[in-house]
C-alpha cells in the first residue's frame, strides 16, 4: 500500500480542536462542500471524525491512532478523513451522533463513523483501540469494493431512522394542557432523585442546571418542601463537590462519581454559565449565603480565564494538562498531594485537611486529593474553636496559596473561539446575577457581551453568524444561537429598559420565522433554509445538559407575545409545547425547559409594568425577588408602546400588576407589589 502525499489541510483552520490535529500524517480536510465533492467525485468511503478541544479520550485517540504513521497509510490510502469541531458544527455532530445511536444503542465523543461517498453513515462507534479501529477500516473498504450495493442498501434503511428519530405530530387536542398529568410525572421523577448527595441516583452525574431550575420554581409554586429541600440539598452537595473548583472557582462538566467528588475536570462555559443564573435565582428564593460566594467565585474565573479584551468569552478549558513529567494527564494541574499541601499550609494543615478532607474520603488515586466538603462553616469553627469570621479569612488565606502554587504548573489548553449561543449564554448568567446582588461590574460585563454581538454576529437582516475568533465570524448560525441570544437580549432589556434590546430580539424571531420554521410543524429546525441539509434537516427539542434550541425559542415567543401584545407568537409556542407533551410523560428530566413554559400557561402569570422617573430604581428592587411567573417591564416617561400606553402620571413612579389583560389598580410600593402577585 502506498502512501498518498501528506495534505492535512486543518492547518488553515481556527478552532483550537482541529488545529490539534493539523500535525498529524492523516490527510484530514474540515467539513466543508469542497471536502463532500472530492469523495463524490472520486467515489471514496468518507471517515468523519468528531470532537472538541476540552474532551479526553479524543485526545487518547488521536494519540494512539492518528499521530501513529502506519494508521494514516490505511485512513490516507482508501478514504477521504474530515475532522469536526462539534462545537463548530452541532448540525453535523447531531446527525452523525443519532446515526450512531440507532447503530450502537450508545454514542459520545469522540464519535468516528464511516459514511458512504455522499454522506450516509454506514458505520461507527466512539472511542477505538489503534488495532480494532485499523482493522474495522480494512475491512469496511474491502466491503465496498465487493458488494457495495449491501452498504447502499444499509445506508438508505439507517438515513430512514434518522430522518424519524425527531419527528414532530402536530397535536391539535384543544385541552392537552390543562388535562397534562404533571403531578403524577413529577412524583414519578422524584423516584430518580438522590436524597443523599443531590442529582440523579448512580454515577456519572451531570449537574443538569435546567431541571434544577424546573424543580426550584415547581416546588415554590406547589410549596413542596421536601421538594424543595432536595434542590437545596443538591445545589449544596455540588458546591461542596470536587466537581467545583474550590480553590479557582467555577465548576467542571460531570463527576464520575456519586457524591461530586472527582471531575472530569473540562471546564465548559455553558455549564457555568447556566450554573450561575441557577444558583442566582436560588438565592432569590433563598438567601443562602453559600449561594452567593459560588455565583461571586464562577463569574470571577469567568472573567479572569474565559474573556477576551473584546468582551467575548472562550469556550473551554482542557481536562488534560502537561504533568511533572511533561506528559498531558487529566486534572494534573488541579489536584495536589498530601506532602504538597503539608508544606503550603504549614501550621494551618490540621483545619485545612478536616475542611477539604485530605483522607480518604477525598482521595482520588495513588496519592492524589481532590478537595471536597462535608461541613458546615459553622460546625469546621465550632470544632477548632474559631470565629467564623476567622476561618473566612484563613480560607481566603489558604485559596491565594493554594493558586500561586497551581499556578506555577502549566494550564489546561483553552480553547480560545467564541460561540455565539454559548456566550449569550454566560450573557444571561451576568444579568441574572446583576439582578439578585446588583454588582455593576455584572451589567458593564453583560453590555459589553451584548454589543459584542450585536455589532460582530448579527447581520443587517437579522442572520447570526455561530462562531468567532481572530476577528473574524464564521459558520453560519444555528437555531441555538437565535434561542440564546433573543433570550440574553430580553434579561438584558429587564436590567435596562433599553427596548434596543427587546425589538433585536423580535428581529431575530422575525428571521427564524422566515428561515427555521416549519409551518406544517409548527416547529424550529436546528438548520437555516439558506444552508444545505445533512441527510435531513432536524428538529432540536429535548433538554439536555443545555435547553434545546426549541424549548428555549418557545419561551421567548410566549414572552415577546406579552412585550408586544402578538397573539402569534403566543399561539406558536402554546402549539410547540402541546407538540412535546406525550413525550413528556415518558422522559420528564429530557424536557424540564418545556416543564417551566408549561408552568406559564397553566399558572398565572404576570406583566409586571413600571412607569415614571424613578422606574428603574423600582425594577432593580424586583429583580431581587424570585418572580418565575412575570415579565417585568419599565419606562421614565411617555411610551406609547402596548404595555405602558396611557400609564404615565408625572411626578409618580406607578406599578402595574396584570395578568391575563387585566390590570390591578397601580401602586407605588414594591411590597404591595408582591402582595397582589403572592395574592393571586
Amino acid at each position: 500500500m502506498e502512501n498518498p502525499k501528506f495534505t492535512n489541510q486543518l492547518i488553515n483552520e481556527s478552532s483550537p480542536y482541529l488545529l490539534q490535529h493539523a500535525h498529524n500524517p492523516v490527510n484530514w480536510k474540515p467539513w466543508n462542500q469542497s471536502s463532500l465533492y472530492e469523495a463524490k467525485e472520486k467515489n471514496s468511503l468518507i471517515i468523519v471524525s468528531i470532537g472538541y478541544a476540552a474532551c479526553h479520550w479524543c485526545h487518547v485517540m488521536e494519540h494512539e491512532s492518528f499521530e501513529n504513521t502506519e494508521v494514516a497509510k490505511v485512513m490516507n490510502a482508501d478514504y477521504i478523513s474530515i475532522k469536526v469541531d462539534r462545537e463548530e458544527r452541532p448540525d453535523v455532530d447531531q446527525t452523525y451522533i443519532n446515526a450512531v445511536q440507532l447503530m450502537t444503542g450508545s454514542a459520545g465523543w469522540p464519535l468516528n463513523v464511516v459514511t458512504l461517498p455522499d454522506g450516509r453513515p454506514i458505520w461507527g462507534g466512539t472511542y477505538f483501540k489503534k488495532n480494532d479501529w485499523v482493522s474495522a477500516l480494512q475491512q469496511i473498504n474491502s466491503l465496498f469494493k465487493s458488494d457495495p450495493q449491501r452498504l447502499y442498501d444499509y445506508a438508505e434503511s439507517l438515513a430512514d431512522g434518522i430522518k424519524k428519530m425527531d419527528f414532530i405530530n402536530v397535536n391539535t387536542e384543544n385541552e392537552l394542557i390543562e388535562k397534562f398529568h404533571l403531578y403524577e410525572i413529577v412524583e414519578n421523577w422524584k423516584q430518580q432523585l438522590d436524597k443523599k448527595f443531590g442529582g440523579q441516583r448512580g454515577s456519572p452525574k451531570f449537574m443538569m442546571p435546567n431541571n434544577l431550575e424546573f424543580l426550584l420554581r415547581f416546588s415554590k409554586d406547589e410549596k413542596d418542601k421536601k421538594l424543595s429541600n432536595y434542590v437545596e440539598l443538591t445545589l449544596q452537595k455540588m458546591a461542596f463537590g470536587g466537581i467545583y473548583d474550590q480553590v479557582g472557582g467555577g465548576f467542571s462538566r460531570y463527576s464520575v462519581d456519586e457524591k461530586w467528588h472527582v471531575p472530569h475536570f473540562e471546564k465548559m462555559l455553558y455549564d457555568n454559565a447556566q450554573l450561575v443564573s441557577l444558583y442566582s435565582h436560588a438565592f432569590s428564593a433563598s438567601k443562602n449565603m453559600l449561594y452567593q460566594q459560588i455565583v461571586e467565585e464562577t463569574l470571577q474565573f469567568i472573567t479572569n480565564e474565559m474573556m477576551n479584551k473584546e468582551g467575548c468569552f472562550y469556550s473551554s478549558l482542557d481536562a488534560d494538562s502537561v504533568d511533572a513529567q511533561q506528559k498531558l494527564e487529566e486534572g494534573a494541574y488541579y489536584t495536589f498531594k498530601k506532602n504538597e499541601l503539608e508544606q503550603i499550609l504549614n501550621e494551618d494543615f490540621e483545619i485545612f485537611s478536616e475542611y477539604y478532607n485530605v483522607n480518604e474520603f477525598g482521595k482520588w488515586e495513588t496519592d492524589k486529593y481532590v478537595l471536597i466538603r462535608k461541613m458546615e462553616d459553622s460546625e469546621i469553627a465550632e470544632k477548632f474553636q474559631l470565629t467564623e469570621e476567622t476561618l473566612r479569612q484563613k480560607k481566603e488565606f489558604w485559596k491565594k496559596l493554594l493558586l500561586n502554587f497551581r499556578n506555577k504548573r502549566e494550564k489546561p489548553r483553552l480553547d480560545d473561539k467564541s460561540l455565539t449561543s454559548w456566550n449569550a449564554l454566560i450573557m444571561k448568567g451576568f444579568v441574572d446575577a446583576y439582578k439578585v446582588f446588583g454588582n455593576e461590574d455584572y451589567k458593564e460585563i453583560a453590555l459589553t457581551n451584548a454589543a459584542f454581538i450585536s455589532e460582530k454576529q448579527i447581520s443587517e437582516d437579522g442572520k447570526l453568524w455561530h462562531t468567532y475568533k481572530n476577528g473574524k465570524s464564521t459558520i453560519t448560525g444555528f437555531l441555538e444561537d437565535y434561542a440564546a441570544t433573543m433570550e440574553a437580549f430580553i434579561s438584558l432589556y429587564q436590567i435596562t429598559i433599553d427596548e434596543k434590546w427587546l425589538k433585536t430580539s423580535k428581529k431575530l424571531a422575525d428571521y427564524c420565522l422566515a428561515h427555521f420554521f416549519d409551518r406544517e410543524k409548527q416547529f424550529f429546525y436546528f438548520t437555516s433554509s439558506t444552508e444545505p441539509a445533512i441527510i435531513a434537516r432536524n428538529f432540536e427539542y429535548r433538554d439536555n445538559v443545555v435547553p434545546s434550541s426549541n424549548s428555549i425559542m418557545a419561551k421567548n415567543l410566549f414572552i415577546l407575545s406579552k412585550y408586544f401584545e402578538d397573539s402569534t407568537f403566543a399561539k406558536i409556542a402554546e402549539q410547540m409545547l402541546k407538540n412535546v407533551l406525550p413525550e413528556i410523560e415518558r422522559y420528564p428530566s429530557g424536557f424540564s425547559n418545556w416543564l417551566d413554559l408549561l408552568q406559564n400557561f397553566r399558572n398565572d402569570f404576570f406583566e409586571i409594568v413600571v412607569v415614571g422617573k424613578n422606574a428603574l430604581e423600582k425594577i432593580e428592587e424586583l429583580n431581587r425577588h424570585f418572580l418565575p411567573n412575570a415579565v417585568i417591564a419599565g419606562s421614565v416617561g411617555q411610551n406609547d408602546s402596548p404595555l405602558f400606553k396611557n400609564r404615565f402620571q408625572k411626578d409618580k413612579t406607578l406599578i402595574y400588576v396584570c395578568k391575563g389583560n387585566a390590570c390591578k389598580l397601580p401602586v407605588e410600593e414594591i411590597e404591595k407589589a408582591i402582595q397582589i402577585i403572592k395574592e393571586n
